[in-house]
């Protein structure tokens, strides 16, 4: 099985990916393939809501001059996908929301190519604003008809200098409780994914 973690802060060793290895090391020892993308800071455009993914139906964006075909051929692939990003005004980043968006949007007029699969959402926090950013997330996987498995807390981390994360004992244990939920449901889901319900 096949899991991806696309980390939307424009600090590729921030805290947000700290968070998203830590909640993806359960995984890698289960025998997943595990892949980090990093999304934040690259050039990646927000929807302009032309109805094109709708009207083709061939599954992309007609924008293809940035990273969205490339990151949703990627999605589509995994069977489990993890989103991070650091609270920007207690929201996601713009890349990762553009992402969302646009990622979100096309498969939803394509028939639910998301339907089925994991989705967990994974913010790291300076202060406050983190279950905005948890809950935007999470709004996209619910509308797709996707499998959101539960942890000992939200998932959230704390701290605000580079690392600092690190510091937080209790987000960790939940980011590694967070895959271990995640390969459970996966194992569990795996042989019934043909059933799953469309309509």
């Amino acid at each position: 099985m096949k899991v991806l973690a696309i980390n939307g802060s424009p600090r590729k060793n921030g805290n947000t990916a700290l968070l998203l290895n830590t909640a993806l090391e359960p995984l890698k020892q289960a025998g997943w393939e595990t892949e980090l993308v990093q999304l934040g800071g690259k050039k990646i455009q927000g929807c302009r809501g032309c109805g094109k993914c709708a009207e083709l139906k061939n599954g992309r964006c007609v924008f293809d001059n940035d990273l969205l075909n490339e990151l949703l051929q990627k999605m589509l692939a995994a069977d489990a996908m993890i989103l991070g990003t650091p609270c920007y005004f207690t929201d996601m980043t713009a890349e990762l929301k553009a992402l969302v968006d646009r990622a979100g949007y096309v498969a939803y007029v394509n028939g639910g190519l998301f339907q089925g699969k994991i989705g967990a959402a994974v913010v790291a926090a300076g202060r406050a604003g983190a279950t905005h950013a948890y809950d935007s997330i999470n709004h996209m996987f619910l509308m797709s008809k996707m499998l959101v498995p539960g942890s000992t807390y939200w998932n959230l981390g704390y701290g605000h200098a580079e690392g600092s994360v690190q510091q937080d004992s209790f987000a960790l244990d939940n980011m590694r409780q967070l895959g271990r939920a995640m390969d459970w449901l996966g194992k569990a889901v795996a042989p019934h994914m043909a059933s799953y319900p469309a309509e």
